[in-house]
């Protein structure tokens, strides 16, 4: 048993969606899972729609939300041959469901309209490739996981109940494996046991692909991305960037931790418990290795590289000159999960307590004005933050050249530099 997850770059076009098919087909003599994201932009048209509505402008969402369903209407007029109307019909379907919504007013809070309306990307996208799979005689069962997955009601960032999902992914979605090779379902959503619609938060899919694997027992999980592997590096900030090769799954969390665009953390500890491999793989090009990620020790790293920019250091010291400690920092981080922030480095003087945020300007000021209630605060923007594990003196002096370091912090093997540029 495999389980392949596909993000929204991978069928964002009629040929992507041929390609992701094909690779899917090729794998087709193992029972495989398969998990896919929404089409390309759809979730960033569908956010905009929620907005709309929320905000009481129903034409416009109406009109924003006729878009989204003609560019898929598109797709299947010029993919499908033989199930254009299956497919059409059953997409409709999924289009009364919002638009019955859309024509009623908002009576709850935004996050439960941003799910109901966000969630349906998977839904469209599934929709459309299960049936071209079908076409091209591949057995495929394609699946609701609203109906699989349940969450409680934290809307936006659902929390999965892994006790009744694993007893329905056992009962409900295995025996399909019986009469199917595949079976194709939605990562990043499930329902509450009111079978209201959830969203799973940053890195979703990748997470329900986990879940997947875990409960399946799978020999793997492969993630099909547009680069060739995990990379040392942004390869769009850092033209040297280099593939690695083998990564374990305490080198991932560590990695994205410190904001490298790789794996979230979450998407490890389901295949870490039973200790199910990952394999990062180029959908584009097949034949490239891609990365390996295991329990397996990795030696002889490259130095790994992570650069934030927009940053914003806020630095809050005390008005009486009391001990920046207890009592104080319990206060400060009151503040950061009201405000759904948290620093991504801070450091601690006697009377000073020192954080570098992502910078969210709206969130960034709120915690501002909150915390100048208790301390003398200070707001410094536009600053980048550099982190770099097993880090050498050549990275570093090559990376932090002509860069004015204003706050630094090392380990063993992990450095980060805050820099004015």
């Amino acid at each position: 048993m495999l389980v392949f997850k596909f993000g929204g770059a991978s069928i964002n076009s009629i040929e992507r969606i041929k390609n992701t098919s094909k690779i899917i087909n090729e794998n087709a003599q193992q029972k495989i899972l398969v998990v896919i994201s929404a089409m390309g932009k759809t979730t960033n048209a569908l956010e905009k729609i929620a907005q709309a509505y929320f905000e009481n402008k129903k034409e416009e969402a109406l009109l924003l939300f006729e878009q989204v369903k003609q560019n898929h209407l598109e797709v299947v007029k010029y993919l499908l041959i033989h199930n254009w109307k299956a497919a059409e019909d059953q997409l409709k379907d999924f289009f009364t469901e919002i638009e019955w919504m859309l024509h009623d007013k908002p009576v709850r809070a935004y996050d439960y309209y941003y799910d109901q309306i966000v969630c349906c990307g998977e839904l469209f996208s599934t929709c459309i490739v299960a049936h071209y799979l079908a076409e091209q005689k591949v057995n495929v069962h394609w699946a609701d996981v609203r109906d699989i997955f349940r969450t409680d009601n934290n809307f936006r960032d659902a929390v999965v109940d892994f006790e009744y999902t694993s007893a329905k992914i056992q009962d409900e979605i295995l025996p399909f494996f019986n009469t199917h090779d595949i079976v194709l379902t939605q990562g990043f959503i499930g329902s509450t046991d009111e079978n209201e619609s959830t969203t799973l938060g940053r890195e979703g899919s990748d997470y329900s692909a986990a879940i997947f694997a875990n409960i399946l027992n799978a020999s793997g999980l492969t993630i099909w991305k547009d680069v060739p592997a995990v990379m040392n590096a942004d390869p769009n900030k850092f033209t040297d960037a280099k593939n690695i090769a083998a990564l374990n799954y305490t080198e991932v969390i560590e990695m994205a931790y410190y904001g490298a665009q790789v794996i979230h953390p979450k998407t490890i500890k389901p295949l870490q418990n039973k200790n199910i491999p990952l394999f990062v793989k180029s959908f584009l090009d097949t034949s490239l290795q891609g990365t390996v990620i295991n329990n397996e020790k990795v030696k002889n790293l490259p130095p790994i590289i992570v650069l934030k920019n927009q940053q914003v250091l806020i630095y809050f010291k005390s008005k009486d000159f009391s001990f920046m400690e207890g009592k104080a920092l319990g206060q400060l981080h009151k503040i950061f999960n009201a405000v759904k922030l948290q620093p991504n480095l801070t450091q601690n003087t006697a009377i000073s307590f020192i954080c570098c945020f992502d910078g969210h300007v709206e969130k960034t000021t709120e915690i501002a004005t909150q915390a100048s209630l208790l301390f003398d605060v200070e707001v410094e923007r536009d600053l980048s933050l550099l982190t770099i594990r097993h880090y050498d003196n050549t990275t570093i002096e090559k990376l932090t050249k002509g860069k004015n370091i204003i706050l630094e912090q090392r380990t063993a093997e992990t450095l980060q530099a805050v820099c004015r540029n």
